[in-house]
């Protein structure tokens, strides 16, 4: 009976070393050392709900009012009904069960790498929730706007500049990026972007900076809020220096890195008018994970731009259902194996003692 019951949980052991998946914290599979440090207490709330009183809860309503889903100030550890509405907001914003509760799924979207810009914005829902869905061909519409659809003139040349400070790149291997970002959007409208060395009369600013900076938008350090752009016309773009950024493919084979094109792609969309999209293949949705590529416009994205622009007359431009490039998660990819392996070997001699 002993050797029976060992072999068989010796397989289970194995199935589960081996389903590709990384268990941590509660049974999440999102990689707990790539959390920001001050939404890591956040996966200890699993499963709180309205009417409880729960230390933590008063970090979660501060994320909450951050990004524009409580305006109340509250700061309490209270489960109340307005942190329960938050939350269907938000799950129906990141297409999540409706649950009104902190339930797993619920709190590893919470804990993503994101855009610093708010999904509500005085009041006004920018994703999903509190909006008409616009029907395009056989397809839903979920891009949306900055209250006011504000937008540069059409037919636009918009100048940029960038800033080395803060960061490691040069001006030589950050201006490739750049100008594939910019051609990116200009590929969908009837924009036109140009690179100018007068970084103060540029209509379009980029630059990198650390914590409180002085825009009211303060960074958190890594793996938090990457960054954030600002709506047309004021044409700031800002970067938190505190990121691993990377700007080639094989760097995003370490651990916690950024792929600073694909953030820098999805900030450019807010300086031209975008808000945040539902559909998580865009580049507009608000999250990124580490170690991912995501660069080329959604349908989505293009048919939000157009409406702003008109579309590109000089051309078309491509629109896949699907344009998200994961790189082989290097984490995954180098911790799994170890995982693994230590499992099973702690499992066997488990096994073969019996109590």
């Amino acid at each position: 009976m002993r050797t029976s019951s060992s072999i068989s949980g010796l397989l289970l052991v194995l199935l589960l070393s081996f389903s590709g998946r990384t268990f941590v914290s509660g049974g999440f599979d999102f990689p707990f050392e790539d959390v920001n440090q001050a939404w890591r207490g956040f996966l200890n709330l699993s499963g709180c709900h309205k009417g409880e009183n729960v230390t933590g809860l008063d970090a979660v309503k501060k994320y909450f009012q951050q990004f524009g889903y409580l305006t109340n100030g509250d700061d309490s550890d209270e489960f109340d009904d307005d942190l329960e509405k938050a939350l269907q907001i938000y799950q129906t914003n990141f297409d999540l069960n409706i649950t009104g509760s902190l339930d797993n799924e619920t709190l590893q979207q919470l804990v993503k790498p994101r855009c610093g810009v708010g999904d509500i914005i005085n009041g006004t829902s920018s994703m999903k929730y509190g909006r008409r869905l616009a029907a395009v061909g056989h397809s839903v519409a979920h891009y949306s706007f900055f209250p006011g659809r504000p937008s540069w003139p059409r037919q636009a040349s918009l100048t940029y500049a960038f800033s080395l400070s803060n960061q490691p790149f040069t001006a030589e291997q950050l201006r490739p990026i750049i100008v594939r970002s910019f051609a990116r959007w200009e590929a969908a409208t009837t924009l036109k972007f140009s690179e100018v060395s007068d970084y103060s009369s540029a209509n379009l600013r980029i630059a990198f900076f650390r914590g409180d900076h002085g825009d009211g938008e303060p960074f958190d350090g890594p793996l938090g809020t990457l960054a954030h752009a600002f709506s047309p016309e004021n044409g700031r773009l800002h970067f938190d220096a505190a990121e691993n950024w990377v700007i080639d493919v094989a760097g995003l084979s370490a651990a916690g890195t950024v792929d600073l094109e694909s953030v820098m792609v999805h900030e450019i969309g807010h300086l031209l008018g975008l808000g945040h999209s539902s559909v998580r293949e865009s580049v507009m949705f608000p999250t990124l994970l580490t170690g991912t590529k995501k660069v080329d416009l959604h349908s989505d994205d293009v048919q939000g731009i157009q409406l702003l622009y008109g579309g590109n007359p000089r051309g078309n431009v491509s629109t896949p259902s699907q344009q998200s490039e994961r790189s082989s998660d290097a984490s995954s990819l180098f911790w799994s194996p170890l995982l693994s392996c230590f499992t099973i070997i702690l499992s066997i001699i488990f096994l073969s003692f019996p109590l």
